[in-house]
C-alpha cells in the first residue's frame, strides 16, 4: 500500500488530518526545581528525576499517589538488537523464547477454504476470513481451568491496502483503474472486527476453525447507535431516516475491554473514506447550517478525494457533500459481545465522536466506571468518560448501557504538573447555542469543537492509554508531532473553525519539543484516586529518542525555538525506541510499548532500527527491547492469557509502501521464517499478510520475568 492510505504521521504527516500558551518548557521546570516533591512520584522524568522526587508523597491538599511497586522477578530476558540495515524479515525474540504465526489475514474462520493469496480477495471470501492489518487484541478467556489454553481472541482490522485486497500492480495504477463496487465490498469487508476461537493443544496453538463464537464484523455491518445522539437530527440519513442504526464500522484502530466481558473497538481515520467533492452540501439552503456542516467536515479532516480509497466513486454514501450527516455516524467506540455471535454492535455516543485510539477501561474501588481515550492526530485532545452509574459485579446485565450515560471530559495539562479534566456537558462552559452547541447531542458530535471551546491541551498525536494494574495510574503514548514549535505560532481556534491537523502550537510542559520526531510517554494519576475526580497530577515518564544522535542533524529551520531541545537523544533507561504508539500493562506491572515508524531502518531510524516492542519497568524506567519486526510493518496489539504466559501479537502491513511488486519490501509471514502459515511453501511468497503471532517461552514461564 501507500502510506497516505494510513494518514498517521509516520511518512506523509501532511496527511494526518486553542491553546498558545507562553508557559515553560518542561526542562526549564526541572532545573528551577519548580515542580516539587508533590509534583509526581518515584519515577518522574525519567531516571535523571528519581533522587529529586524520591517515592510516595501526601500533602495538606489531600493528593496522594503510590509508587510503582517493583515487578515480581523484573524484567528477565537479554534484549534483542535493533533490526537495523540490512534489516531480518522476520519477529525476533529474546533466546528462550518462540515466536510463530497463529493466524494471517484471509485465514478462514470456518469451514470454507483459505483466500488463495495469488489472486484478488473478494467480499464473500473475505466475510468467512481472518480481516486485514489487525490491530488492537484482546484474548477473552473460557472460563475455568480452560482460560490459559482456550479462548476468544478479538482483533480489530485498522484498514487495508486496495492494490492488495484488488491484485493491482504497480501500486499506482489503483488510482485510475476502472473501480467496481466488487472491488470495494472486498476492501470494507476487510476492515472492522475478527473474532476467532483459539485453543492451544498438544503444546501449540491454533484456531478452532468451526467454532459457533468465529465471526467477522465489517465495513457493511449493521451497528446500532445508541446513547444521547442516538436520533439526533445529525445523525439521520436517507437510508435511516431515524438515525438508530449504521451500515459499518471502520478504522478500527486500538481498543479497550470491560470487566463485563465487552470488547470495545475505536473508530480512528475514519475520514479516509469520505470525499466532499464539489466543496458544497446537497440540499441544505441555509447558509448558516451549510457554513456550520462544511467547518465541521473541516475540522475532521474531510477533504475532497478522500485519502485514496475512491469508495466514494462507487459507493455515493461516502459523499460527503451529497450525504452530510454520514461522517457523522463515525468515530465512535464501539462496544461488541463476542460471547454471542448473534449480538448486534453498539456504537457508543456518550464517549464522543473523535478519531479514537483506545479506550481504556479502569474501575477503582467504589466501583466507579472510567474509560480513557485519545484522538490520534497532531495536535489533538485526551479524553475521559466517568459512566454515570457503578459497575454491578454481581449482575452483568445490569452493566450492559453503563457506557450510555456519563461524563465526557477532556484534559488541560498546566506547566506546575497538575491537571484539570474540563467537562464537555451542554450549557458549559461555552458549550451553548450562542456557540453552535445546541443539545448535549451536538456537544457530542462536535467533540472536538467542544474540546476547542473549552480550552483543551493540544497533544503531541494523542494515541493508547494503559493503566497500572495496581496503582491505576494512567499512560499515554504521545506518537510524534512535526508541527509543534513552528511558527508563525498558531492553535485550534476556540469557535471551532480551524483545519485538523493544522495548528503550529509552542512547546508547553506536556509536549516539550519542537519538531517532536521521536514521540513521548506521558502519564498522571487522578486527585486522590478517584475516577470521578476533576483534578489530576502527571508527568512525562520518557522522552523517546536515539542517543546514537541519528537525528541530532535534522535541520529544525529558523522557524524552531532550539532553546532546551536535547538533539533528539531522549532519557530512555535502556534501549532506544521511537514513535510509541500501542501500550499494554501485564498482570505483573511490565509495561508493553510498541511502536510505529516507516519501519526502514532509514533516515531517523538508522540507529533504532526498525518497529519494536519494548518492555519498561515503570518503577525506575529500565527499558529493554523484547521484540523486532519484519520490514516495513508496526507492531501493534499486544495480549496475554490470564496467566501471562502465552502472548499474542499484531504485526501490521509488513512490506508496506511497494510500488512494482507486492513482496519488494517483504515476504513476511509466508516465507515460513515464523513457522508455517495457511500459505507458506508457495514459491514465489505471492503477498505480504498481517498476522497474529503467538509468543512462548521455551520454559513455560511467564513472558518478560
Amino acid at each position: 500500500m501507500t502510506s497516505a492510505l494510513h494518514p498517521d504521521g509516520k511518512i506523509n504527516p501532511g496527511l494526518t488530518s486553542c491553546n498558545e500558551s507562553g508557559n515553560e518548557s518542561i526542562r526549564n521546570l526541572i532545573d528551577a526545581r519548580k515542580l516539587s516533591r508533590r509534583g509526581f512520584l518515584q519515577g518522574t522524568f525519567g531516571v535523571t528525576m528519581l533522587s529529586l522526587f524520591g517515592g510516595c508523597w501526601f500533602d495538606g491538599r489531600g493528593y496522594h499517589a503510590r509508587a510503582a511497586s517493583s515487578i515480581p522477578n523484573g524484567i528477565g530476558f537479554t534484549p534483542v538488537p535493533a533490526n537495523i540495515l540490512s534489516m531480518i524479515d522476520a519477529v525476533t525474540v529474546p533466546n528462550g523464547y518462540t515466536a510463530k504465526v497463529l493466524i494471517a489475514w484471509g485465514d478462514s474462520l470456518t469451514a470454507a477454504p483459505h483466500w488463495d493469496t495469488v489472486g484478488a480477495m473478494d467480499e464473500a471470501t473475505q466475510l468467512h476470513s481472518f480481516g486485514a492489518h489487525s490491530d488492537g487484541i484482546h484474548f477473552s478467556p473460557f472460563p475455568g481451568n480452560l482460560g490459559n489454553s482456550r479462548g476468544l481472541l478479538v482483533a480489530g482490522n485498522e484498514y487495508c491496502d486496495p492494490a492488495l485486497v484488488n491484485n493491482i500492480k504497480p501500486a499506482s495504477s489503483y488510482r485510475t483503474v476502472s473501480l467496481t463496487l466488487e472491488m470495494v465490498r472486498a476492501q470494507q469487508a476487510a476492515h472492522g472486527v475478527s473474532i476467532v476461537t483459539v485453543q492451544r493443544e498438544k503444546g501449540a496453538w491454533g484456531v478452532v476453525s468451526q467454532s459457533p463464537f468465529n465471526r467477522r464484523i465489517t465495513g457493511n455491518t449493521l451497528c446500532r447507535l445508541s446513547g444521547p445522539a442516538s436520533g439526533h437530527d445529525l445523525m439521520t440519513t436517507s437510508a435511516d431516516p431515524a438515525g438508530l442504526n449504521v451500515q459499518g464500522t471502520l478504522s478500527n484502530c486500538a481498543h479497550g475491554y470491560t470487566p463485563w466481558g465487552t470488547y470495545l473497538t475505536c473508530e480512528e481515520n475514519w475520514n479516509s473514506y469520505f470525499s466532499n467533492e464539489t466543496g458544497n452540501v446537497a440540499g441544505i439552503s441555509d447558509p448558516a447550517r451549510k457554513a456550520d456542516i462544511l467547518a465541521s467536515q473541516n475540522r475532521y479532516g474531510i477533504v475532497r478525494g478522500g485519502f485514496g480509497y475512491r469508495w466514494h466513486e462507487v459507493d455515493k454514501r461516502f459523499r460527503a457533500d451529497l450525504h452530510c450527516n454520514e461522517p457523522n455516524r463515525f468515530g465512535w467506540v464501539v462496544e461488541i459481545d463476542p460471547w454471542d455471535p448473534y449480538s448486534i454492535p453498539v456504537k457508543r455516543t456518550a464517549l464522543g465522536r473523535i478519531k479514537h485510539e483506545g479506550a481504556w477501561v479502569v474501575v477503582d474501588d467504589e466501583n466507579r466506571v472510567a474509560v480513557y481515550m485519545g484522538d490520534d492526530e497532531r495536535n489533538e485532545y485526551v479524553y475521559k468518560f466517568v459512566c454515570s452509574k457503578t459497575y454491578s459485579p454481581e449482575n452483568p446485565q445490569a452493566n450492559r448501557d453503563l457506557l450510555d450515560s456519563g461524563t465526557l471530559y477532556v484534559a488541560r495539562f498546566d506547566s506546575d504538573g497538575s491537571g484539570v479534566w474540563l467537562p464537555l456537558t451542554w450549557g458549559m462552559n461555552g458549550l451553548t447555542p450562542e456557540n453552535g452547541f445546541n443539545s448535549q447531542a451536538e456537544v457530542l458530535i462536535k467533540t472536538r469543537q467542544a474540546a476547542d471551546r473549552v480550552g483543551a491541551t493540544m497533544m503531541d498525536r494523542p494515541e493508547w492509554t494503559a493503566a497500572h494494574p495496581f496503582t491505576r495510574e494512567i499512560y499515554l503514548t504521545l506518537t510524534n508531532n512535526n508541527r509543534r514549535g513552528n511558527s508563525p505560532v498558531s492553535g485550534n481556534a476556540p469557535d471551532g473553525t480551524s483545519t485538523a491537523a493544522r495548528a503550529n502550537p509552542p512547546v508547553d510542559a506536556a509536549n516539550p519539543r519542537p519538531d517532536n520526531i521521536y514521540g513521548h510517554i506521558i502519564r498522571w494519576r487522578e486527585h486522590m484516586d478517584k475516577l470521578t475526580a476533576t483534578t489530576f497530577k502527571w508527568d512525562v515518564f520518557v522522552q523517546c529518542g536515539d542517543k546514537a544522535g541519528g537525528g541530532a542533524n535534522r535541520n529544525l529551520g529558523a522557524s524552531y525555538n532550539q532553546a532546551g531541545h536535547d538533539g533528539y537523544a531522549g532519557n530512555i533507561h535502556g534501549d532506544d525506541y521511537g514513535s510509541p504508539d500501542g501500550l499494554w500493562f501485564d498482570k505483573d506491572g511490565r509495561l508493553w510499548i510498541q511502536t510505529d515508524q516507516a519501519g526502514d531502518a532509514t533516515g531517523d531510524w538508522i540507529n533504532i532500527g526498525g518497529n519494536a516492542m519494548m518492555c519498561a519497568d515503570p518503577a525506575n524506567g529500565e527499558t529493554r527491547r523484547f521484540l523486532t519486526s519484519p520490514k516495513n510493518c508496526e507492531v501493534s496489539g499486544v495480549t496475554t492469557t490470564p496467566d501471562g504466559k502465552t502472548m499474542f501479537l499484531g504485526i501490521q502491513h509488513p512490506g508496506e509502501d511497494w510500488s512494482d511488486n507486492f513482496t519488494e519490501n517483504s515476504t513476511w509471514p509466508d516465507s515460513g521464517v515464523n513457522g508455517p502459515t495457511t500459505a507458506s511453501g508457495r514459491q514465489p511468497v505471492s503477498k505480504p499478510r498481517s498476522a497474529v503471532v503467538v509468543i512462548t517461552k521455551d520454559d513455560g514461564g511467564v513472558i518478560g520475568s
